[in-house]
């Protein structure tokens, strides 16, 4: 089925479309057209999705971050990819917005292996990446080339589901906006901490505290990008002070509350 999606103008040199339906499960889609090839720069940070961006242009994503420089026509990120720019010269892509628990039956690639870093889309999908871009490539519309992607991921499901006990682990983290102690969720699946620890690691792709941490600090850029005081956000999100608030702000984007709301 053809996703409904809508489309508005960014500015005079991009486009932007969000498929307001949903190719499956914990998943959304957006397209990004730099009609004016004015080029970006993105700072990349922690957030509690993985991440997939399919380049279908003639410009590469060039990735910096942790003093190494790569190039690729796509990437996945996962939840924690450590703090990189991604710049291109021209960017005309589909993203995809994954929890982590529809990601790990989709990229076929494990969890752990996207924590601190992004994988180049054709070392997680192989021959059928570029075959895909080229498709996006061919398309005239955004609706058309959210329907080719969302045949693209019905096609790569496979029976891989991550635990019913690891899924309620996850939800609750989201629900609780990270303010949830481990004890708890051990509580919540009747497993040990250790077997808690482990298979949600490997599941998930991070521990259940960075899970958390993961999900909270982005409870705590957005208020803070929409205004919010760092005093205030510090108490909403559940932080012990405003030194707490700084350090996973540091640790996770890279930069202080005060220069975040700087306009």
């Amino acid at each position: 089925m053809r996703p409904i999606m809508s489309e508005r103008e960014l500015d005079a040199g991009w486009d932007l479309a969000r498929s307001t339906g949903s190719a499956m499960a914990g998943i959304t889609m957006e397209g990004f057209r730099d009609r004016a090839s004015t080029g970006c720069d993105m700072r990349i940070f922690a957030r509690p999705e993985v991440t997939v961006v399919i380049q279908f242009g003639d410009s590469r994503l060039t990735v910096e971050g942790g003093g190494r420089r790569s190039t690729f026509d796509g990437l996945v990120a996962g939840l924690t990819p450590g703090i990189s720019h991604v710049q291109a010269a021209r960017v005309e892509c589909v993203e995809l917005r994954m929890s982590p628990i529809a990601a790990f039956g989709l990229l076929g690639v494990a969890p752990a292996d996207l924590n601190g870093t992004m994988i180049g889309l054709d070392d997680i999908w192989g021959y059928a990446a570029p075959l895909l871009r080229e498709q996006l490539s061919e398309t005239a519309t955004w609706a058309d080339r959210f329907a080719v992607t969302a045949k693209f991921l019905t096609a790569r499901e496979t029976p891989r589901t991550a635990d019913p006990e690891v899924v309620a682990c996850w939800e609750r983290i989201v629900a609780d906006n990270g303010a949830v102690r481990v004890r708890e969720l051990a509580e919540l699946t009747g497993w040990s901490r250790q077997r808690l620890w482990s298979r949600f690691t490997a599941q998930v792709g991070v521990t259940p505290k960075r899970a958390a941490m993961v999900v909270r600090f982005r409870s705590a850029f957005d208020l803070l990008t929409a205004g919010r005081s760092a005093a205030e956000v510090a108490v909403t999100c559940g932080y012990s002070d405003q030194s707490h608030l700084h350090r996973d702000l540091s640790a996770f984007a890279g930069i202080t509350p005060g220069a975040l709301a700087a306009p």
